[in-house]
């Protein structure tokens, strides 16, 4: 049975808590954002909007979930007999990452010869990346998470591949400043989509089961913070410095 410290539960609600705070003050930025960029670069704003605005229900659920999985005795958080749902995390990841690539790609405002099958391409390696990570997450056999972590990992690598390149392609092409931005949101999705599978691997690195189930839940938490809310903050830089270059930025948004 599952016996969690206060320390331990305490650090997972109150990180959840951050989460979810971080995601609805996230949407309200964007939202207000879009009036601020050239029209051809708001619809990654919007983009940015609905993606933490699914993130930030998804969690709001997570939280409750933790909450109710858990009932304090002798000082002792035990599990309650209700289980805690972490299938809201892949439900969130299913609509949210797809739509993580289109913002990149809408922002980029690549030609429409460069854009042609990249949406259906990434859209479809995002979707295997997280069914076939689920298996795993939810099984208490490690050579099972293995397993199916590996196979997870292909699409994901694919995915990184392909964003790399595209972003380096373009780089050359953007203004001094942009260039700048851009090479920090290469940074950024490598360091960002790169925490997932390490937590991922959390529960295979030897230590307890519930030191792992915290780390896990702390872990795809702060990743999901700065892979959403913090990449769309980037995104926003982006759209507003080519919008500055281009001359289409708002009167009044300088």
């Amino acid at each position: 049975m599952i016996q969690l410290t206060t320390s331990q539960f305490m650090l997972v609600y109150n990180v959840l808590s951050f989460t979810i705070a971080a995601m609805f003050a996230a949407f309200i930025f964007f939202t207000g954002a879009r009036t601020q960029v050239g029209e051809k670069y708001r619809p990654a704003l919007l983009i940015s909007s609905v993606v933490v605005a699914i993130a930030g229900y998804h969690y709001f659920r997570i939280f409750n979930s933790w909450e109710e999985a858990f009932t304090l005795n002798n000082g002792m958080y035990m599990a309650s007999g209700k289980p805690f749902n972490d299938a809201y995390r892949y439900v969130d990841w299913l609509l949210t990452v797809p739509l993580l690539l289109i913002e990149l790609v809408a922002v980029l405002n690549l030609a429409k010869s460069e854009r042609e099958g990249l949406f259906g391409k990434l859209a479809i390696a995002a979707f295997l990346m997280i069914i076939l990570g689920y298996p795993g997450e939810i099984s208490s056999d490690m050579t099972t998470r293995a397993v199916w972590g590996t196979l997870s990992t292909l699409p994901f690598i694919y995915i990184l591949s392909v964003l790399w390149g595209k972003l380096g392609a373009t780089i050359p092409n953007q203004p001094p400043y942009v260039q700048v931005l851009m090479k920090n949101i290469r940074l950024l999705l490598l360091a960002t989509w790169g925490f997932y599978p390490i937590t991922y691997m959390f529960p295979m690195m030897g230590i307890s089961h519930e030191a792992s189930l915290v780390g896990v839940q702390v872990g795809y938490a702060v990743a999901d913070v700065l892979a959403k809310a913090f990449y769309g903050v980037m995104i926003y830089w982006i759209a507003y410095a080519k919008s500055e270059a281009d001359g289409t930025l708002p009167k009044g948004a300088h």
